[in-house]
């Protein structure tokens, strides 16, 4: 594949140092993560030749993480004169059967293994042993480094077309990391370097002035320099707190309305649970249109509808779910990096029919949309929260996700094989951050299929094998009810028709039945 164009900064972003310092706390880890399923093992020579060649390529994955000036001024990214590839790109057996259910578990466990926040915040597993001859490759990238899209730019690295296409050629990683490190000016950066004190002190005031008075200016206006005026000062202070509460429900994506969560999923933990679903894509993007909504519309839709009937099977009476979903806010078409906004939005939990659950989500969704425009920059507001005290901050994101249900994220992935070291990708399923929330769901097309990770907190949702099969159940009903609308309309006709096109009408009709949807290849 041909290199992407790549622009990393020296410092995070506000955003970013916003999900690197709220991971002090575990039940808020930011990290993505994703696990692909291959028809064979990996080539673990090949593999490990393509992610050299990758990391030369994108800086990012050889750089460590420098804390700035206390908490006035965000992290600075460096290279790492210690870096050593075989820590971050392993390989691992699983036991034997090797079943897809042992392969799930394994990558959860692995997901809870932190990253080490004085390496390159990234890892590869490859793993052999699955069932059938077959392999899979995990993989997990903390959230500062790249959302989804970036991610999924970043994975060509190591990917493949083909799966006889020639490995990338050999490059001499150390001596472009050596080179990067003597290259460096650490007094032109200001992280916390013992060497350099006073250059670092200087250059860090500076950063910092010129950040903290863009981000006073733009957040509160004139209400912060106004401090002759005790009424303002407390207007101010108010605004403050206000902006604070508001930066964690905006980043972490918690619902603006107060609402509470589902009392059937209000337990929350650190243990992690990993399911899959998938569906056709061209089956569900014609389905979502066909009831007059976007793919996006109908996934939300689908899973109100999963969540409904978990808590209806139950008996546990619901007026509706907070959930988010990702705005991609990019303009390039650049590796890595962060550009999205987390939106906010209260589903229905009951509806008469897809159609119906569909044109009101598109509506929610909507008016989610133009709130979340219309709002404060996500990058002042992440920049307001980074000076308050990291347990208020961790505290305060601990309160707003134990509002939400299920946070979720839609990526658009190959229409075609992709292979890995010579390996053919069968399925992905991706593992988006809980930070605190019942489950993630994320979806990814490839290859035909719209594949979905589920990664569950088990605290929350206790049955979570069950909570999957009400997932792929409410997909392919959506399907099934937008197949059946055409025979409905075309039974009404017929009764107008003669008893000739009656019969012709109604032999039309047994295709119409449920059909099978494959959620597997």
């Amino acid at each position: 594949m041909a290199e992407r164009e790549v622009d990393f900064a020296d410092r995070m972003s506000d955003h970013e140092a916003l999900m690197w310092n709220v991971e002090k706390d575990p039940w808020l880890n930011p990290s993505g993560g994703a696990l692909a399923l291959l028809d064979r093992p990996i080539d673990m020579d090949i593999l490990r030749r393509q992610i050299r060649h990758g990391v030369a390529h994108l800086p990012r994955l050889y750089q460590r993480v420098v804390p700035g000036l206390g908490r006035l001024a965000t992290p600075v990214w460096v290279p790492d004169a210690e870096f050593d590839l075989d820590y971050h790109v392993r390989e691992i057996q699983l036991p034997a059967p090797g079943s897809e259910e042992q392969l799930r578990k394994l990558a959860a466990q692995l997901y809870a293994e932190p990253l080490d926040r004085t390496r390159p915040l990234w890892r590869f597993v490859a793993i052999s042993g699955v069932e059938g001859g077959r392999g899979a490759l995990y993989v997990l990238t903390h959230h500062a480094i790249s959302d989804g899209i970036g991610q999924l730019r970043m994975a060509e690295m190591y990917q493949q077309l083909s799966r006889d296409e020639e490995p990338r050629p050999e490059i001499d990683l150390e001596g472009i990391i050596a080179a990067a490190v003597a290259a460096r000016e650490p007094k032109q950066l200001g992280g916390d370097l013992g060497e350099n004190l006073w250059a670092t002190t200087t250059q860090s005031l500076g950063f910092v002035a010129r950040r903290n008075l863009g981000i006073v200016r733009r957040a509160i206006g004139q209400a912060a320099i106004v401090p002759a005026d005790p009424h303002r000062a407390v207007d101010a202070a108010q605004k403050v707190s206000k902006l604070a509460s508001a930066t964690l429900a905006q980043v972490g994506a918690a619902t603006g309305e107060g609402a509470s969560g589902s009392p059937l999923w209000a337990e929350r933990s650190r243990h992690r649970h990993l399911e899959y679903a998938a569906v056709p894509i061209d089956d569900f993007k014609l389905a979502c249109r066909a009831l007059g909504g976007s793919v996006n519309d109908g996934f939300m839709a689908a899973l109100a509808e999963a969540a409904f009937r978990y808590h209806d099977e139950r008996n546990v009476s619901v007026d509706g779910f907070n959930s988010s979903f990702v705005v991609s806010t990019r303009t390039d078409n650049k590796a890595g990096g962060n550009a999205f906004t987390p939106v906010p939005v209260r589903l229905p939990a009951r509806a008469e029919s897809f159609r119906a659950r569909i044109a009101e989500v598109h509506e929610l969704l909507a008016e989610a949309k133009d709130r979340a425009a219309s709002g404060s920059n996500i990058g002042n507001l992440s920049g307001l929260a980074n000076l308050l005290p990291t347990s208020v901050v961790t505290r305060t994101a601990r309160g707003q996700a134990a509002k939400l249900d299920f946070v979720t994220s839609n990526l658009r992935g190959a229409s075609f094989p992709l292979y890995i070291a010579g390996a053919k990708t069968l399925w992905s399923a991706p593992m988006g951050p809980l930070a605190g929330t019942p489950v993630n769901v994320t979806a990814l097309s490839y290859n035909g299929m719209l594949d979905m990770g589920l990664f569950i907190d088990p605290a929350a949702i206790d049955d979570p094998v069950a909570y999957r099969d009400y997932v792929q159940a409410a997909f392919e009903d959506l399907i099934t009810e937008a197949d059946l609308e055409p025979a409905k309309k075309s039974t009404n006709t017929s009764k107008k028709s003669t008893k000739k096109s009656t019969k012709k009408k109604s032999a039309k009709k047994k295709p119409a039945a449920k059909k099978k949807v494959a959620a597997k290849r």
